[in-house]
């Protein structure tokens, strides 16, 4: 069974899965940094040349071979599941993890991030976090078998968090 995390970016996927890798002896994976390493390029790198659709595309073909694949902690980017396909795939072997914040929450801890392109375009930063969460919310609750809210809580909170909801689904 594979620790799938999702949730929009900010939200303490890649932060948490680095703990509960170290704490548990998984592989950490990353769809993010899978799709950098495959394409060779950076995110902001593959929608300007290629568009969202193929970024999309190689998202969902990481998430295809991910699925197949036991004992994994997969960091998802924060729009996977906005395919259906790939949120069936990573429930199939997985327990899914919905991780939460408020909007600002996610501006302060994102405010420098330079390696995701605008989702919206003209919308100013905060407008466009809450556009997105607005748009992606249902379908993370649809994806997700826990949710926990990160705001005002350690790393270590959520991971340990976590760990409790694993042990009670016997995982």
């Amino acid at each position: 069974m594979n620790i799938v995390l999702i949730g929009y970016r900010g939200t303490g996927k890649s932060s948490v899965g680095k703990l509960l890798a170290e704490r548990s002896g998984r592989t950490l994976i990353s769809t993010d940094a899978e799709v950098v390493h495959r394409a060779g390029q950076a995110i902001p790198d593959i929608v300007k040349q290629h568009g969202w659709d193929h970024f999309r595309d190689l998202e969902s073909e990481v998430c295809r071979e991910l699925a197949g694949k036991d004992q994994l902690i997969i960091d998802t980017g924060g729009g996977a599941i906005l395919r259906q396909d790939n949120a069936d795939q990573l429930k199939a072997r997985g327990i899914v993890f919905w991780l939460t914040a408020e909007v600002p929450t996610i501006s302060r801890r994102i405010g420098g991030d330079t390696q995701r392109p605008s989702l919206t375009g003209a919308k100013s930063f905060v407008e466009e976090i809450e556009e997105v969460l607005r748009e992606r919310k249902p379908k993370y609750r649809a994806a997700a078998d826990h949710t926990i809210a990160t705001d005002h809580k350690t790393v270590i909170e959520i991971a340990d968090a976590i760990q409790a909801l694993l042990q009670t689904s016997q995982c």
